[in-house]
């Protein structure tokens, strides 16, 4: 379990991104995290696995203390909290293989994992995680030969390699086309549900939220705004996250589905 309780998050400069967060997910979620740009949705995914650190309150993983994690402590927290960024961060020139395979390099250290001296069971582990996502047959294709969608389901792979409990997914999905968003949202669908695998998501096609994940948090200026089922989110419930933005949301919505 997920557990926010009384958290805030200020930046230098006293800007306030998170209020008073009080919020519980449970273990095997598919949560969609929606709101308008600035709105906190990218800092609440981020202080899960403290990329930022909470300024006041509590947060606890699985009962652990997130913010009094450090060094070592941190790096084992986070091996069960994988992350997925908008922009895939893959090497262009190495293999998808080998792609994968960087994600056993803290495991392995930087002088052997250079010189691509992974051990058998890393190598098995990360054709394992290529075959989840059904692209086992460009192991040994360069990643810039891919498509979008595809060097996407890479880094969806090079997280699964350890197993995590949880994945973030900070908008995975923004920079892809339509279809290619689709079918990646698929592959999340499919890892929640078939490997019981946490998922949040920050996303800002409001359709596809609402479409695949079971639960959504709306966020507003740092609140939690609603937090339940996705089949329960209705026009009164997006508006209110959303306020006078929402006509202009359904429409890039209704754009990108053409």
């Amino acid at each position: 379990m997920i557990k926010f309780t009384n958290v805030d998050k200020v930046y230098p400069g006293g800007f306030k991104a998170l209020k008073n967060i009080n919020l519980e997910i449970e273990d095997g979620d598919f949560v969609a995290i929606i709101g308008r740009s600035g709105a906190g949705k990218s800092t609440l995914i981020r202080t899960i696995n403290k990329m930022h650190d909470i300024s006041s309150g509590s947060l606890n993983v699985d009962g652990i203390d997130v913010s009094s994690l450090k060094g070592k402590e941190l790096r084992d927290f986070r091996r069960n909290v994988g992350m997925i960024f908008q922009s895939f961060n893959l090497v262009d020139r190495m293999s998808v293989m080998n792609n994968v395979l960087t994600a056993f390099v803290p495991e392995l250290g930087t002088f052997k994992s250079i010189f691509g001296l992974y051990p058998k069971e890393y190598k098995l582990k990360a054709l394992e995680a290529l075959e989840k996502v059904d692209i086992l047959d460009k192991a040994y294709v360069r990643a810039d030969n891919l498509s979008g969608g595809q060097q996407q389901r890479v880094a969806l792979a090079r997280t699964l390699a350890y197993n995590p409990k949880i994945i973030l997914a900070d908008e995975p999905v923004a920079s892809l086309d339509p279809i290619n968003a689709k079918s990646v949202m698929n592959y999340f669908k499919r890892i929640n549900e078939e490997l019981n695998v946490t998922i949040l998501l920050n996303i800002h096609h409001v359709d596809l939220a609402l479409e695949y994940a079971t639960s959504v948090i709306g966020i507003k200026d740092g609140e939690i705004i609603y937090h339940g089922e996705s089949s329960k989110v209705d026009e009164k419930v997006l508006s209110e996250i959303y306020g006078n933005s929402l006509d202009e949301i359904k429409k890039d919505d209704k754009d990108e589905s053409i």
